[in-house]
């Protein structure tokens, strides 16, 4: 029979509080940047030689799909 045994060394426990650390920061900053992008709704004159990019009710529809 053989026991195992996990040791916790220095090395990895300084870096799983350095990695926990940068996610608490990152949650914390990550509303203020998500309110600061609100897309704004103002309708845009069309393209006079057609394409162009226009945020249509699809597109944003599958922006909300793509959110974390």
């Amino acid at each position: 029979m053989s026991s195992k045994t996990t040791s916790l060394s220095r090395r990895g426990l300084f870096s799983g509080a350095a990695t926990v650390g940068a996610v608490a920061a990152v949650t914390a900053a990550l509303p203020g940047v998500v309110k600061s992008i609100a897309p704004t709704t103002a309708a845009l004159p069309k393209p006079t030689r057609g394409g162009g990019y226009t945020l249509s009710e699809h597109v944003q529809q599958y922006y909300k799909t793509t959110r974390v």
